[in-house]
């Protein structure tokens, strides 16, 4: 795992601590499978440098009350037909 994506996972779990916000990753599942054709819209956020994308994403999570998901680099939120996917460039 490179540096960049370690700070950016590690920021992420500090605002996900901070908003108090769900999130379910590796240490509790055995296996998710994400079947993203299922969903009608995907909708991208990519972290760049400005962690107002990653409060933006996280935002969707209390908005529509639900959990974040991590798998391996990427968090996703799903609610409904749409996908939400943050991820690192």
């Amino acid at each position: 795992m490179a540096k960049g994506s370690q700070l950016f996972i590690k920021r992420v779990y500090e605002i996900v601590q901070e908003l108090k916000i769900p999130l379910i990753d590796e240490r509790v599942y055995e296996k998710a499978v994400i079947n993203e054709p299922r969903y009608g819209t995907s909708v991208i956020f990519q972290f760049e440098e400005d962690e107002t994308v990653i409060r933006g994403f996280l935002g969707l999570a209390e908005y529509y009350h639900t959990v974040v998901l991590k798998k391996k680099e990427l968090f996703y939120i799903a609610s409904g037909n749409i996908l939400f996917k943050l991820i690192a460039k």
